[in-house]
């Protein structure tokens, strides 16, 4: 197994928010995953050793998803909102993220 080492102040800017919805709160407790929104060129290494480093937990898995921003009318003209990448972060069994006491 090879461990890569990462620049902490890149790791610091990665995990662009937590998402805190009533799907992402479902998965917590049922899976002990949770979904972050990350920077565009994050990969799967990069999120899991911030959520390590800044959560203090052991990382089972990563999955990275790419959303498209819709296409919406700003008045009389067509726009489209940002795209986001987001991560789903799956625990290791015992281990919990409160974001009420976080960071």
């Amino acid at each position: 197994m090879t461990i890569i080492k990462y620049n902490s102040e890149r790791l610091m800017r990665v995990l662009s928010s937590p998402i805190v919805s009533e799907k992402s709160t479902m998965l917590a407790e049922k899976r002990g995953q949770y979904a972050f929104e990350v920077v565009q060129d994050a990969t799967r290494g990069e999120v899991k050793a911030a959520v390590e480093l800044l959560f203090k937990v052991q990382v089972e898995g990563v999955q990275i998803l790419n959303q498209k921003g819709k296409s919406k009318r700003f008045g009389r003209f067509m726009g489209r909102r940002d795209h986001v990448r987001k991560a789903y972060v799956s625990l290791k069994a015992g281990q919990e993220i409160n974001f009420a006491e976080a960071v």
